[in-house]
């Protein structure tokens, strides 16, 4: 394989399956040279493309609407009506676990940038579901 830039996710997929393929490659050989560039080359494009660090769960979440050209009306299907969307990006509801689970997978984010807590402004008391940090 040549080794190029990874731009985008089928640059991604293809190293990833080059990489699967040299996995057993011993020491000092060319090919163990070439899987140790592309497991750079991929750290360093998922590292770019999934922003780990001191981001919460909201702020994942609309770098990768920014990434992918997303709207918030993308998000519906994932979170609920408009004014639920509404809620979940201002901060005034918690995201629920299937809220998550869909959104990971829209976002093509691992859900674990989704799940930690992060503050919102109220809670509703009629969701005792919600688990978040209450900003004061």
């Amino acid at each position: 394989m040549k080794i190029k830039a990874i731009r985008n996710e089928s640059d991604h997929k293809a190293a990833l399956a080059c990489i699967e393929e040299l996995w057993n490659a011993k020491p000092g050989t060319p090919e163990y040279e070439e899987a140790d560039v592309l497991i750079t080359l991929v750290d360093a494009y998922e590292d770019k493309q999934f922003p780990t660090g001191d981001l919460d769960p909201i702020e994942t979440i609309l770098i990768r609407m920014d990434d992918l050209g997303l709207t918030r009306k993308d998000l519906e299907p994932c979170i609920g009506t408009r004014a639920r969307v509404s809620e979940i990006l201002n901060r005034k509801r918690s995201l629920t676990l299937p809220m998550i689970r869909r959104l990971s997978e829209l976002l093509r984010v691992p859900a674990d940038f989704l799940i930690a807590d992060y503050p919102v402004e109220s809670v509703s008391r009629h969701d005792p579901g919600v688990n978040a940090v209450v900003a004061r």
